[in-house]
């Protein structure tokens, strides 16, 4: 487990703002599933075009999660322009500091920001609108992180080794396939960025068998799902499967965390349906026994 000061445990603890605007003026979603580390933040403008109102979805560790909600704090009444200034080390200051390793957490909360921003001025221009900030000519593969995102973090915090890219990014945190270009990126910043290979079709998945999905749906929490929420902690364990409504239960630090719903929701059921069935819905045990009740 991290060391944690007082207030990121507090705002891991007590999130501010956790929940969900239906009319947004703008809308950022940022991050990876896959990763562990995934952002959705809203905001709200008043009549003088000052952020009135804000909130936050995430999933990740409780840096993750500390991070966002200091962020919402920190925009409230600011203009958009005000807003865009801040940056992911006054996040980390606002917390009294987090962890080297976990600083690509305020990364994530500034890039939300940013994304939600470009996302609010593209409809005011007329544009289509993007919820989720798209950039082209991904270095890490293993998180999804893109040249773009490292080139900006490296000029904010004037990073100079791999080791502090990785923690602020987590590019090259993985399989470290994709150091030798984060050394290139390094000492050669404009370098042309390498050609972006066209995602390959998913198969079609063939029909299971209960048992099958039984297996198929324990082998993907073991190997897609448990080991992000064992990092600060959780657990997840399959107690039921009921036609395609998958029960679980929450353990650890999950079983109390107030954006559980969110990690049930666009997590283990978005996983769930990635890797067994389409048509797999996921629902907490104590759900699941007071439906049947009723």
């Amino acid at each position: 487990m991290w060391d944690y000061n007082d207030k990121v445990k507090d705002h891991f603890r007590n999130p501010r703002n956790v929940g969900y605007i239906k009319d947004a003026d703008g809308v950022g979603l940022v991050g990876s599933m896959a990763c562990g580390d995934a952002l959705k933040l809203m905001f709200k403008l008043d009549g003088e075009q000052r952020i009135e109102d804000v909130k936050f979805q995430t999933f990740g560790c409780a840096s993750a999660i500390a991070s966002s909600s200091a962020l919402t704090e920190l925009i409230k009444g600011k203009s958009l322009d005000e807003a865009a200034r801040v940056s992911n080390k006054e996040i980390a200051e606002y917390l009294g500091g987090l962890p080297e390793q976990k600083m690509h957490c305020s990364v994530l909360g500034r890039d939300a920001l940013l994304a939600a921003i470009d996302n609010y001025r593209k409809k005011s221009r007329g544009e289509q609108p993007e919820e989720v900030q798209v950039a082209s000519d991904v270095v890490c593969a293993c998180f999804g992180v893109t040249r773009q995102e490292i080139e900006r973090t490296v000029r904010e915090n004037k990073l100079s080794t791999v080791e502090e890219v990785t923690n602020y990014t987590k590019a090259g945190g993985g399989c470290g396939g994709c150091v030798p270009q984060i050394e290139e990126l390094l000492t050669e910043i404009n370098a042309s960025p390498p050609p972006v290979r066209e995602a390959q079709p998913k198969a079609a998945k063939k029909r299971l068998t209960t048992i099958q999905k039984i297996q198929l749906i324990q082998e993907t929490i073991d190997r897609e799902i448990r080991p992000q929420l064992q990092k600060d902690g959780g657990d997840i364990e399959l107690v039921d499967l009921d036609g395609d409504m998958v029960v679980v239960s929450m353990r650890g630090t999950c079983s109390h965390c107030k954006v559980a719903s969110f990690t049930l929701k666009f997590v283990v059921e978005n996983k769930l349906r990635e890797f067994v069935s389409d048509s797999l819905r996921v629902v907490e045990a104590s759900s699941a026994e007071a439906g049947d009740e009723a």
